[in-house]
């Protein structure tokens, strides 16, 4: 009688050369959002944990990768190499059915905007009721603490960037802007202890007033949207579906996001002995 040999597990074999590893790794991200940790690199590329890490470490220093504590993404070379314009369109893209939504829904004109040094850059705008009365333009700026869409985004950034950016153009407006430093980082917290929920009115522009909450990545905000209505109009009514606009926004782009940052905020155990 025969015994059968079990047959041996094949072993995957290893790309021998340090830039086939390289670009294994590169390959590891499908997109220019992707976010990845050491085990989700070891994982996708079936190298060694520490033959990935190393990799990592050299890819960093070289620019082609970015690490922070959310992980490992596309570093400015890698981005430089597929076109360094196509972030705000991929925005402009995730962005486009959602706030076209809003705006539907509410009437009112919905802006999307990323943050540029001390301002904000629209990137899109679409019309609600008295959409010609509101001077905002695709591809145009406003300060950045002047505006919902400014605040929104300036909140979550550390109060010496928030500095950097905003006080050499704080001279005001026209409008009711508040150009003490103190008093704008005091406002700043007030939009973090509302959710992220930014107002502004009649600072801009007297006869408008704004509600906008931030678009977020993993290592911070990307951009923000705005609802505009009349300086009088009541926008804490529609405040929670810009909310829920920018909240959904960033998870298209980053669907893990918020499982990612509750692994983080999870307490650690630990075991007695």
């Amino acid at each position: 009688m025969s015994i059968a040999t079990a047959e041996a597990p094949t072993t995957r074999q290893l790309p021998p050369s340090m830039v086939e590893r390289m670009t294994l790794i590169l390959d590891a991200f499908p997109h220019r959002t992707s976010r990845l940790t050491l085990e989700d690199v070891a994982r996708a590329t079936h190298l060694p944990r520490s033959t990935a890490h190393r990799i990592l470490d050299q890819l960093v220093k070289l620019q082609w990768l970015e690490h922070t504590s959310f992980g490992y993404s596309l570093g400015r070379r890698s981005l430089q190499l597929g076109g360094g314009g196509d972030e705000a369109s991929e925005l402009r893209s995730a962005a486009s059915p959602l706030i076209h939504a809003l705006m539907l829904r509410t009437g009112l004109t919905v802006h999307l905007a990323t943050l540029d040094e001390g301002h904000v850059h629209y990137l899109d705008k679409i019309g609600g009721r008295f959409a010609s009365t509101v001077p905002s333009k695709v591809g145009g700026h406003a300060p950045a603490y002047s505006t919902a869409l400014g605040k929104a985004m300036l909140a979550w950034l550390a109060p010496e960037d928030v500095e950097q950016r905003v006080e050499a153009g704080m001279s005001g407006t026209g409008g009711r802007t508040a150009l003490d430093l103190n008093a704008f980082h005091r406002e700043l917290h007030q939009v973090r202890s509302r959710r992220g929920l930014a107002f502004e009115r009649g600072e801009s522009f007297q006869h408008l007033g704004c509600v906008a909450a931030a678009i977020q990545a993993p290592e911070g905000p990307i951009g923000a949207i705005s609802l505009v209505g009349e300086a009088g109009a009541c926008l804490e009514r529609v405040a929670p579906l810009v909310l829920d606009t920018a909240r959904r926004v960033s998870l298209t782009l980053f669907p893990d996001l918020e499982s990612r940052r509750m692994r983080r905020s999870r307490p650690q155990v630990v075991g007695i002995i």
